[in-house]
């Protein structure tokens, strides 16, 4: 039995970006080579059915059904300038991602007492889950494509923001149900405060990771500072 400070825990969910993996690593490589890409990408992509897909979300998302192709791939370039969290853009970084990840391009970092401590996990038998804004597609080739190796066999499953938002404790609400598992029974670790609120008012156990350059989190949340200060023990019974 998975225990956190001598209380059951059904599964780990685990933000990327600040938690299991260096910021700079998606602000400084990932996303300059998506926006860098974008429209060529998307002018290849718009006549085929993924592309077909990515405008009609583009389209939803601005309210304008007669939106033109050039015109919604100026609006997926004005949301990746803004680093703005939406559906469609975050499907096509995904698909541009993979491209680099195919061609070698980048590794991408994951701290070290996080792939530790992940592959530990999975070797006791801990379920664990990703919950991050980025596409469930991108996660999966930031995870496959790490500095130590392909760390997917580790996880059991993948949520994105077309759960929800995650600054909304009804994404934490959908994804326990999801999962099966009762709240209480659930660990969120990130390094966002909004996130880490959301998961607490769903009702679920959290951890703040304090990461080099991370701002300080109030003195009445739990935090951590590495993976390995999980109060986290494993019981026969």
């Amino acid at each position: 039995m998975l225990l956190l400070e001598g209380l059951p825990l059904g599964a780990i969910v685990l933000d990327i970006e600040g938690t299991t993996t260096d910021i700079a690593f998606v602000k400084n490589t990932l996303f300059p080579y998506a926006e860098q890409r974008l429209e060529a990408f998307m002018a290849e992509l718009a006549s085929t059915a993924e592309g077909q897909t990515i405008l009609a979300q583009v389209r939803i998302e601005v309210g304008d059904a007669d939106m033109s192709v050039e015109d919604c791939i100026a609006q997926l370039l004005a949301w990746a300038k803004a680093d703005q969290k939406v559906t469609p853009l975050k499907a096509v970084q995904g698909m541009i991602w993979d491209e680099g990840y195919r061609t070698k391009a980048y590794y991408s970092h994951i701290y070290d007492d996080a792939a530790a401590h992940i592959q530990e996990w999975h070797r006791r038998g801990v379920p664990l889950y990703i919950y991050s804004s980025g596409s469930i597609a991108a996660q999966k080739l930031l995870f496959a494509h790490t500095i130590v190796g392909d760390l997917t066999p580790c996880f059991q499953g993948y949520f994105d923001t077309t759960t929800g938002a995650k600054v909304d404790a009804t994404s934490y609400e959908k994804i326990a149900n999801t999962l099966g598992i009762s709240p209480e029974k659930l660990l969120f670790l990130s390094d966002h405060l909004g996130e880490l609120e959301a998961a607490q008012q769903a009702g679920w156990q959290v951890r703040a990771v304090q990461r080099p350059g991370t701002a300080d989190f109030p003195p009445d949340l739990p935090s951590i500072k590495h993976f390995g200060e999980l109060p986290i023990t494993f019981s026969e019974a």
